[in-house]
């Protein structure tokens, strides 16, 4: 078959799928409804709240129905990337703001109409709205907002002595040995292996509160060679060397599993640094052993004069490859459901979704809304570390060079490089990733 006689007769198959399935080729039906996907990660409980939320919805806008797709977060952006380069793939998707450059640049991200875009300027931080902006234009509605701080099993604290967390880095490595020193198998601190964000998300937090960042300030580059960035691979390796930390009680998986949790929870490690959305992990694992658990701000180093978490969000996009009519009611639906009307007491539906999982919502009406739950002893240091937090720089290549700086953070964790070294080679790694992007 020559190449015009196949592609007419793709035409033709596609208006019969068309017809077969009722729908017109502008991305809705005969009848005038029409149907969007809602692609995340969430867990059962979420989803089914997700859903809820969409039946509410459609029984106000019965032209619109929400289909929700749930995938495990490995595969969330494969399956975007994937389906979403169709029509009919997901038209909306809840995406890491790391993955956005990248996914505006390919077209999976459409550009906000300007009523969302005020919207959202109007009623969220500046700095979330920026995450959600790429050379001046916004392409999501922003939601939780992820932060890192210390969390510390106050049963172990008593058991080695220790009266306070810590607060500086020599503190730090104190209270790691007096831990480790107290046997049973016990670890420290616990640093996450086998996952991106978990490996670098605390390195870098520690970084920040150290003085140092991940990128130079045009975000072009890696200043993974600074003194304080150096200091900070001698922080992992002096725990390395006294045995205050050891990486095999610390993998994980895409869902923060495995020994990491359950060296945590069993009380086997002393100390973690690890985000706010891992509380509902925490509570379903450790029952009442959950009041064990406190939080503290990320130790400041011997360079830095504040503790700093490096923070994240997460954006709702929509597929710019949906049809138009498709992208129309997948922002009528985000508007609604990020609105201040759509949930309980004031809040979102999103905002209330996002707090029965211990996330912190980002809309300022949902802060608000949820002022008693975020005022609790656990959250109320992730929501007071907002003041001093250092944006995950959302730049073409981040997200590919965090992968190679995890690469070295675990090498040096498993004591295959010196400190130098890793900070060396990540530099190097870094920049190529970077460069690639471009």
């Amino acid at each position: 078959m020559k190449k015009h006689t196949l592609l007419a007769g793709l035409g033709v198959a596609a208006s019969v799928a068309l017809v077969a399935t009722g729908c017109s080729a502008s991305g809705g039906s005969d009848d005038g409804s029409t149907e969007v996907t809602f692609l995340t990660h969430w867990g059962p409980d979420q989803v089914t709240m997700l859903e809820d939320a969409a039946a509410a919805f459609t029984e106000e806008n019965p032209d619109i129905t929400v289909k929700v797709q749930a995938v495990p977060f490995a595969n969330l952006l494969s399956t975007l990337r994937t389906q979403g380069a169709s029509a009919d793939g997901p038209t909306i998707a809840g995406i890491y703001d790391a993955w956005l450059p990248e996914l505006a640049r390919d077209g999976l991200a459409a550009e906000a109409p300007s009523d969302v875009a005020k919207d959202v300027t109007d009623n969220w931080p500046s700095g979330v709205v920026n995450a959600a902006t790429q050379e001046g234009a916004l392409y999501g509605i922003p939601n939780e907002v992820d932060l890192y701080q210390l969390n510390y099993n106050t049963a172990l604290f008593e058991e080695a002595g220790i009266a306070a967390p810590p607060a500086t880095w020599d503190e730090l490595l104190t209270a790691a040995d007096a831990i480790t020193a107290t046997g049973d198998g016990r670890q420290g601190i616990g640093f996450i292996t086998s996952w991106n964000s978990g490996a670098v998300h605390p390195f870098l937090s520690l970084l920040a509160s150290n003085g140092g960042s991940f990128l130079n300030e045009a975000g072009d580059a890696a200043d993974l060679e600074s003194p304080e960035a150096l200091e900070t691979a001698e922080l992992y390796q002096q725990l390395v060397d006294a045995g205050a930390t050891n990486p095999a009680m610390s993998g994980a998986n895409a869902n923060t599993t495995g020994p990491y949790l359950d060296n945590f929870v069993n009380g086997k490690t002393g100390m973690i640094v690890m985000a706010n959305w891992w509380e509902s992990s925490l509570k379903d694992a450790m029952g009442d052993d959950f009041a064990n658990v406190a939080t503290a701000p990320i130790p400041v180093g011997p360079s830095g004069d504040v503790s700093s978490s490096i923070s994240y969000s997460w954006d709702t996009i929509v597929n710019g490859n949906a049809s138009d009519e498709k992208q129309a009611a997948a922002w009528k639906f985000l508007s609604w459901l990020n609105g201040p009307d759509s949930g309980e007491n004031g809040s979102s539906a999103m905002g209330d979704m996002l707090i029965s999982m211990g996330i912190l919502p980002s809309r300022l009406s949902d802060v608000e809304a949820h002022a008693e739950a975020l005022g609790s002893d656990f959250l109320s240091s992730y929501v007071a570390a907002m003041e001093t937090a250092t944006p995950f720089p959302t730049v073409l290549g981040a997200s590919a060079g965090a992968d190679a700086l995890q690469r070295q953070i675990e090498a040096l964790l498993n004591g295959q490089v010196d400190a130098a070294t890793a900070m060396k080679t990540a530099t190097a790694d870094v920049d190529a990733a970077l460069t690639a992007a471009r």
